[in-house]
């Protein structure tokens, strides 16, 4: 029989709640009642709709509990406010498991990828637990507290912000013994008066809730380091470097990419190591050496974690690929659609560049938002990464990639839209066998519906392994 997480006396206990109806364990937490399994936890937040309003629904899916703020019919623990019982919920599930051993994840780009391979590592060197999708704001964290299992050894937490004074509280709820900072760029700068010196800030918060002589893992390339190692160490951390920079405590010497896999060779601690990849973007080379990082300050043999990176594979959405078959052969679609920024975006484009294809590179771009006034810049400016890879085509959709449109050179453009349903046929009409196409933009700017769209073109896809 499956061990209960969490006993209605537990979480009456932790929350300072009241049991009405029958007591009940359950297996999980959730907070969506359309995702509700038979056994969770269904905790009703106020939101845009009252969360009380489909506890019927969630106990009809087979919650075997419920959160809530009034009295509902059920076995239902009230509580005057539903997150911040969820927010003691996830506090109570770290202080009784004071064996394990956690590490927090922030930064501008790549922190789900890093948190999941971190993850995978965790998972292989004993019982692990660790953040799914990006839960990673002020119902996020708590939420993957509130999941993990008293007798987890090992966890990881992506932790992400918009504002100043995001990432503090859930830090300290963390209590991380090992925290990572992938790097730090023009992310979010809009909330920020002073842009990228404000997310650095921002994102030095995550040393807030380190324990005591705990691990800061932080990019040696990035221009913050300094200033972010400065405030690792005022609290007491020691700090751990990765980069491409001398002097690096985990150096990458060479990352060298194929078609669908990639080696890096690197340093570590003096220690030469050489290793496979299945990412094939080029800022997998550091990021896998912050992965290493991690892993060790957790605890995690080097072995155990070159074994979990080699097998790691892209997440949707953030540089997965797959061939789509059209009339005369295939294209290669790499789906990087997730979101995007200026980083993120030269970065896909360096790895774009590096691609060796039987036919052409084409990049297709949606808007980058949250970038504030100088987004029309940002945009012009990918002009540069676009011509450095050599990108043979460029289809740019957004009244912000109006700018990069204007900026490119007749011989690039493929086609540009207003929107991202209007620049799709004239990608359709461009495709040719051979052809490799890039999609990358913010979630809100469509880029997603933009690479389900060019995979739909395959019509043996449904199905597919």
């Amino acid at each position: 029989m499956t061990e209960p997480l969490w006993t209605a006396e537990a979480i009456v206990a932790a929350t300072h709640g009241r049991l009405t109806g029958a007591p009940f364990q359950v297996t999980g937490v959730t907070t969506d009642s359309r995702e509700v399994e038979a056994g969770d936890l269904f905790v009703a937040l106020a939101g845009e709709r009252d969360g009380n309003d489909f506890v019927a629904g969630a106990f009809g899916r087979g919650a075997a509990g419920a959160l809530v703020s009034r009295d509902l019919p059920g076995s239902c623990i009230v509580v005057d406010d539903t997150l911040k019982a969820l927010e003691r919920l996830g506090e109570a599930a770290r202080v009784r498991a004071p064996a394990a051993r956690r590490g927090a994840v922030t930064g501008s780009v790549g922190k789900t990828s890093v948190t999941q391979a971190i993850r995978a590592g965790l998972a292989r060197a004993g019982r692990a637990h660790a953040s799914v999708k990006s839960y990673n704001n002020h119902i996020g964290v708590p939420l993957t507290l509130a999941r993990m299992p008293a007798d987890t050894e090992r966890a990881v937490f992506e932790i992400g912000m918009n504002h100043a004074d995001e990432i503090t509280p859930l830090t300290r709820m963390v209590r991380p013994h090992a925290v990572a900072i992938t790097t730090v760029g023009a992310v979010h700068v809009e909330a920020f008066p002073d842009g990228e010196a404000g997310v650095a800030r921002a994102k030095a918060e995550i040393f807030d809730g380190l324990e005591p002589g705990g691990v800061a893992v932080l990019n040696a390339d990035n221009r913050w380091f300094d200033y972010l190692s400065g405030e690792a160490r005022k609290a007491g951390a020691v700090v751990r470097s990765f980069g491409s920079v001398a002097g690096a405590d985990a150096r990458l010497i060479r990352f060298t990419a194929g078609e669908s896999s990639a080696r890096v060779e690197a340093v570590v601690d003096g220690q030469q190591i050489s290793f496979p990849l299945l990412q094939t973007g080029s800022h997998w080379g550091t990021m896998s050496l912050c992965v290493i990082l991690m892993l060790l300050a957790l605890d995690v043999d080097m072995r155990t974690a070159l074994q979990a990176l080699s097998e790691f594979e892209p997440l949707a959405g953030r540089g997965a690929e797959r061939q789509v078959r059209i009339a005369g052969g295939a294209f290669t679609l790499v789906d990087d659609s997730y979101n995007a920024n200026p980083l993120s975006v030269g970065a896909a484009l360096k790895t774009l560049g590096a691609r060796q294809a039987p036919g052409r590179r084409i990049a297709v771009l949606t808007d980058m938002l949250e970038l504030g006034d100088h987004s029309p810049r940002y945009h012009a400016e990918l002009k540069a990464p676009i011509e450095a890879a050599d990108v043979d085509l460029v289809f740019a959709a957004g009244p912000l990639m109006k700018n990069l449109w204007d900026a490119l050179s007749p011989t690039r453009r493929g086609g540009y839209a207003e929107d991202a349903a209007g620049v799709q046929p004239q990608i359709v009409g461009a495709l040719r066998p051979g052809d490799v196409v890039l999609v990358k933009g913010s979630k809100s700017s469509n880029a997603k519906a933009l690479a389900d769209a060019l995979a739909a073109l395959d019509p043996l896809a449904e199905g597919d392994a």
